[in-house]
């Protein structure tokens, strides 16, 4: 029998939680696979368990994830997130934590509190700003206190953006003052894909957030530190198109440039970075370097099409999900039936293998900015200059998510003494001076620099 039975005095590197839900198994698949090609990393099979409430799926899931050969023995522990004290027994066992239970609006801020609890570090997959709103405002002074290292959007939302970004703003040298980067997300696949009923269910209930989210920030909560940024705030447009990259935009409500925003206001209050748990001379000095280059800048991300057609059925979605979604009898309907209101997007059965394996993404940052500071200090002087940088990589959900949450749980497996001793923090100010955007490229995903350019005046 491959699954085994975890003994209390067992410890293990990393428990992925929640492996049985459609991300979690493929969290599951890019772990064992990458484990099993790489006897660099100081890890094998014995360093990770998986948790859930039902011991068969999570059987059933581990054949499914090393099929057609025969599963490692795993071991299989049972938690719930409605139990705090298995919660807790969990997070005894393990140094470190992966989420993969939502919507985390319901089910994520138990997991979160066992953790900064036992000091137990912690990553997930979420995209949902309520939540994480949430878990800064109410755990991360203990974190601190606790050496408990919490980092929510540790997969598609919203490690391209952040990553990708940085990478963008490294462009801007010789002088240059990056102003206004966007950031035009393009899904694309040779089949129709069709969305997973979970990732539908937690936009459905981030549409009921709204009005709390909005009271909060507009009785500001959370402090957050202001980052300078020479020249005007620019005149966002809701729809545009930029013909050197083929799209058009429409402003996407998504977590990433939230996140964004967090990050640079940590990083006005820690120009230099967040301090390390025990980081050599090399390593402070590497973290300064890296730092002092990067300048804050207008941030916002658009989801991509080519043709306005394509602009117009995304517009129509968010109208019904923001009517249906405002009130509980709308978010029955949209639940209840989820292919008829996302116009065939999502299904509650999700998409294919064969989908998944079709799919791909791009993530352009078209970046304005200055070709001298003293432009920029100048009144009424418009941008000069152009930088465009793209990421592409594959299926975003169930392909390039695992990627990037192995990646991240391997860096603070290996680098845990480079990284802050604990707090909740976003992946931009904790992965950035790190290697992540070189393991990323190393598994297939890819930073690259399309062109720099004048602007007319």
């Amino acid at each position: 029998m491959a699954a085994t039975t975890a003994s209390s005095l067992q410890t293990f590197d990393i428990i992925i939680l929640g492996a049985t839900g459609f991300t979690g198994k493929h969290v599951l698949k890019q772990a064992l696979k990458f484990f099993n090609n790489n006897k660099n990393n100081n890890l094998n099979f014995n360093s990770i368990a998986i948790a859930g409430r039902n011991q068969s799926k999570l059987t059933q899931t581990l054949n499914w994830a090393t099929r057609p050969d025969p599963p490692p023995s795993i071991p299989i522990l049972i938690a719930d997130t409605t139990d705090p004290t298995s919660l807790r027994s969990l997070c005894l066992k393990t140094r470190l934590i992966l989420n993969c239970v939502g919507p985390f609006r319901r089910h994520g801020e138990p997991v979160v509190a066992a953790c900064v609890e036992t000091g137990c570090d912690y990553l997930d997959i979420t995209g949902e700003s309520e939540f994480m709103d949430r878990v800064e405002i109410g755990y991360h002074e203990k974190s601190v206190k606790n050496g408990s290292l919490i980092v929510s959007a540790c997969g598609f939302d919203s490690v391209p953006a952040e990553i990708g970004l940085l990478f963008h703003l490294k462009q801007w040298v010789g002088g240059c003052l990056p102003y206004r980067v966007e950031a035009f997300l393009s899904a694309e696949s040779e089949k129709k894909m069709v969305g997973n009923f979970g990732t539908f269910e937690s936009a459905v209930l981030a549409v009921a957030d709204l009005k709390e989210m909005r009271l909060r920030r507009d009785a500001q909560v959370i402090k957050r530190a202001k980052p300078v940024i020479p020249g005007p705030i620019p005149k966002g447009k809701i729809i545009e198109h930029q013909k050197k990259i083929g799209l058009w935009g429409i402003t996407l409500p998504s977590a990433d440039a939230t996140l964004v925003g967090k990050t640079f206001s940590t990083l006005t209050e820690n120009p230099n970075g967040l301090q390390g748990l025990d980081e050599s001379p090399e390593t402070v000095e590497k973290r300064k370097v890296f730092w002092s280059s990067v300048k804050p800048v207008h941030f916002g991300v658009k989801l991509g099409s080519k043709s306005l057609l394509g602009i117009f059925g995304y517009i129509t979605f968010g109208i019904i999900l923001g009517l249906f979604g405002s009130t509980s009898f709308g978010r029955w309907l949209l639940l209840k039936y989820p292919s008829i209101f996302s116009l065939g997007g999502f299904s509650k059965n999700g998409p294919s293998e064969e989908e998944v394996e079709s799919a791909s993404f791009k993530m352009w940052f078209v970046g304005h900015g200055f070709s001298d500071e003293s432009l920029a200090a100048k009144e009424n002087s418009k941008p000069d200059t152009e930088i465009i940088t793209r990421i592409t990589g594959p299926e975003m959900g169930y392909v390039t998510t695992p990627i990037i949450m192995i990646q991240c749980a391997l860096i603070i497996l290996s680098q845990r003494n480079n990284l802050p001793k604990g707090g909740v923090y976003t992946p931009g100010i904790v992965f950035g001076p790190t290697d992540l955007q070189e393991r990323l490229e190393q598994n297939g995903i890819s930073f690259d620099v399309i062109s720099k350019s004048k602007l007319s005046s």
